[in-house]
């Protein structure tokens, strides 16, 4: 009988993807039917179903996801992207029902800084980064640009923000640095008029815009901590667009403090006011740089003679705040807050109290996850490394168990005790440290393990002898005791940094891989080397096969190895990217399937015997540095440069030539 090869290439399908980026200002955002938060995570767009906690995502941009807008209506959803310098971005609509593209275009040059719909989904404005600086207004029903023109003066700075008014929709108004401006959109004549807003002597970088629902009012947060209140002077019929008195300033307002004396009394906020919200009751809810939450309203003072630009017209009702810079406010069911923060996390809070209501929703890494590791024969829940940080995942609710904090410090390696009691992790400032995997407090560390950092670790079945590769080039195994860990060998043969250590499954043989284009085989009962592998490659990831006959190594060459754990020969090579290096690589309990990942942001999916890709799947918008097989061999779970942490099902695979081959 022979082995035929599949024919048909399957596609990984995400079931979940943990992720939330919390650093596009404005990201967060409610759907109208209260159901929905969509936000960008890369170069897709997030619809995550609170009820059920359900993903969808919006593919179609080429980089990274800058900017997004909802329509009034919910009928559509429009997002803007960043690109490289000298190329140009894309604004993509989406139909909210079919989640397919409606329309695109690609007029701006580098980054799309902002976008907003028109009350009546008609128009589509968009404004350009500092690389574009232009306005543009799309027709979303004739599918073409109508005008644009450049944002903002010569004499002031760069435009950040759009917002449409909410009764008078060939109207909105731009702000930014030292500018703010309301513009009318001229259908007929297809032009853009504007007026500047007066506000005198006053300069400031205006951030977050709420307009009031009859169109009366305009309040925008500053850099400087303030609020800026300005009357917009709108004509009182709103099919009008007509507009003969010039917006004014009408006061830029701080937070009072009854303490204080007068002329001491206003307060501002620090690190800028980023995002506010207007409540139906007139109140303000404040999100501050400096993770304050605020809900305010406005005291009605007297401050004629108050000395400052600045007056202390707002109360303070409520205040809490949590880690990190407000990004995003919105509010879901009139009664609960939305806050989405820079650190990538999602908080909920409950408008009636804000002391006790305070609660985490969603949470992902800032930074690469650098390692993925599963407990023995134990899928429901993974631990994943990065900076600053081990957190452990369900993977049931994709949700956030237990997060390990070693602030300053990066873990690049971890790996699950046998019995479960323990995370061993390697970090680069040359600790090795152990932590319970319920609480995550300390159980030992080993300081000074390598000097130069710790790269990788590994442990053996019995969860006495842990193995450790620095960056220095060496491989050092530890004895683990209850009250001591000892040094028992030094392994000195690489001359560049070990990428990762595996041990066998019998405990007898260890693999280092290291950048220095060598793989080395090493005796652990002896502690001496059995074997080199060379190759002209900077060798990446090495595993075992289960049984330990054969060794899987990848590195910068895109090629994945096949090698005799006997003596050390290459029985084959294939493949394994077209266009990067290949960061990680991972088999199946029973080494039937392996899993493949790097640089060109694709997962890949291998039989093991034939060598050839089962499956693909893509969906990172960075590379993927970190990749591991679930032990029940259902999903897969793989995480990326930019934080994000994907969760790939994997399809069900005729295995008919497993059992031929041992039959």
């Amino acid at each position: 009988m022979s082995i035929e090869e599949p024919t048909e290439m399957m596609t990984l399908e995400p079931s979940a993807i943990i992720g939330f980026d919390g650093h596009v200002v404005c990201g967060l955002r409610v759907h109208p039917d209260q159901r929905h938060l969509v936000f960008p995570l890369g170069n897709e767009i997030s619809i995550y179903e609170c009820a059920t906690n359900k993903q969808s995502f919006l593919r179609g941009h080429t980089n990274t996801i800058s900017t997004l807008d909802i329509s009034t209506s919910g009928r559509m959803v429009a997002s803007g992207q960043s690109n490289h310098m000298g190329f140009r971005a894309f604004v993509i609509v989406w139909d909210w029902e079919t989640r397919k593209e409606i329309s695109r275009h690609e007029l701006h040059r580098v980054r799309v800084q902002s976008l907003c719909f028109s009350s009546n989904d008609q128009f589509l404005v968009s404004l350009g980064g500092k690389d574009c600086g232009s306005i543009i207004v799309w027709d979303i029903e004739q599918r073409t640009a109508i005008c644009g023109t450049i944002a903002t003066k010569e004499t002031t700075g760069e435009a950040t923000k759009v917002a449409s008014l909410n009764k008078r929709f060939t109207t909105f108004v731009s702000g930014g640095d030292q500018n703010l401006r309301v513009w009318n959109i001229d259908r007929e004549r297809k032009r853009l008029t504007v007026q500047d807003v007066a506000v005198g002597k006053l300069r400031r970088e205006f951030t977050g815009m709420r307009i009031s629902p009859n169109d009366d009012t305009l309040y925008v947060g500053t850099m400087s901590g303030d609020i800026v209140k300005i009357n917009l002077n709108c004509n009182p019929n709103p099919s009008d667009p007509s507009q003969d008195k010039m917006p004014v300033l009408l006061g830029c307002f701080g937070k009072h403090n009854a303490k204080k004396p007068p002329g001491k009394d206003c307060e501002k906020y620090h690190y800028g006011v980023r995002d506010l919200l207007l409540l139906p009751d007139g109140k303000l809810i404040i999100g501050a740089g400096d993770g304050t939450i605020d809900m305010v309203q406005e005291r009605n003072g007297n401050f004629k003679n108050y000395r400052g630009p600045t007056w202390p017209e707002l109360k303070s009702l409520q205040s809490t705040k949590i880690d990190g810079v407000i990004t995003s406010l919105q509010i879901r069911n009139g009664k609960t807050l939305l806050i989405g923060t820079n650190g990538c996390e999602i908080y909920s809070l409950e408008l009636a109290n804000f002391s006790s209501s305070l609660r985490l929703l969603k949470t992902c890494h800032t930074n690469a996850v650098y390692d993925i590791a599963f407990p023995y024969n134990f899928s429901l829940v993974f631990a994943t490394a990065s900076h600053e940080s081990i957190r452990i995942w369900s993977t049931s609710k994709m949700q956030e168990l237990l997060r390990i904090v070693v602030p300053n410090f990066a873990s690049s390696s971890i790996v699950f005790s046998r019995d479960g009691k323990s995370i061993i992790s390697a970090w680069n400032d040359g600790v090795i440290r152990a932590f319970t995997p319920l609480s995550g407090k300390l159980i030992y560390a080993i300081p000074n393990a390598h000097n130069k950092g710790c790269s990788s670790v590994a442990v053996t079945s019995n969860g006495k002898i842990v193995v450790s590769g620095g960056i220095e080039g060496q491989v050092r195994v530890w004895k683990i005791d209850p009250y001591v860990q000892s040094l028992i060998g030094v392994l000195k043969e690489h001359y560049g940094p070990i990428e990762s250590v595996h041990i066998n499954n019998y405990d007898t043989e260890v693999v280092s891989a290291s950048r220095d284009g060598s793989c080395v085989i090493w005796d652990l009962i002896r502690l001496t080397r059995k074997h080199v592998i060379f190759a002209h490659t900077q060798f990446i990831a090495a595993q075992y096969f289960p049984t330990g006959v054969q060794i899987l190594t990848a590195g910068s060459d895109k090629l994945i190895g096949y090698w005799e754990a006997y003596d050390g020969s290459l029985v084959r090579e294939v493949e394994g990217s077209k266009s990067g290096p290949i960061n990680a690589i991972d088999m199946n309990m029973m080494g039937e399937y392996f899993v493949s990942a790097g640089t060109d942001q694709i997962v890949r999916l291998w039989n093991y015997q034939l060598g050839v890709e089962v499956a693909v799947g893509i969906g990172h918008a960075s590379a993927i540095t970190s990749a591991r097989y679930s032990p029940n061999g259902k999903f897969l779970v793989t995480g990326s440069s930019d934080g994000g942490i994907f969760v790939w099902k994997v399809p069900e695979v005729s295995i008919w030539w497993w059992w031929w081959w041992f039959v």
